[in-house]
């Protein structure tokens, strides 16, 4: 019971040095502004809140979400292939894919895929 009890003890030790070495290891010498300011949006925190920021960064997020979005409906169409009519599961999967081609046709005639500054 003493072995248990003192082999428990020397391994918390053994771990507590570990912590505190990686503690002292990995701790920033130079704290700089710029790496310690928040990123958000394109934009300098640190400046005047008023500034007008890109739409591009608002576009892309947009995008993306809508891309976000069908994977995760094309993927129970998937799915479900062998579990429903082949005929109306065509049909819905034909004028979902057809909405989707729509839609980023419209984007690219847009340029809104065009990253420009």
């Amino acid at each position: 019971m003493f072995y248990l009890l003192s082999l428990s003890l020397i391994i918390l030790m053994i771990s507590n040095i570990f912590i505190f070495l990686s503690l002292i290891i990995s701790k920033k010498s130079i704290m700089d502004r710029e790496k310690c300011s928040p990123f958000e949006c394109g934009f300098d925190p640190m400046k005047l809140p008023r500034i007008p920021f890109s739409l591009h960064f608002f576009l892309i997020t947009v995008i993306f979400l809508i891309f976000d979005i069908e994977i995760a409906l094309i993927l129970p169409m998937i799915i479900s292939f062998k579990s429903v009519n082949f005929i109306i599961w065509w049909k819905i999967s034909s004028f979902f894919l057809i909405m989707l081609l729509i839609g980023l046709y419209h984007e690219w005639n847009q340029n809104m895929l065009n990253w420009t500054i």
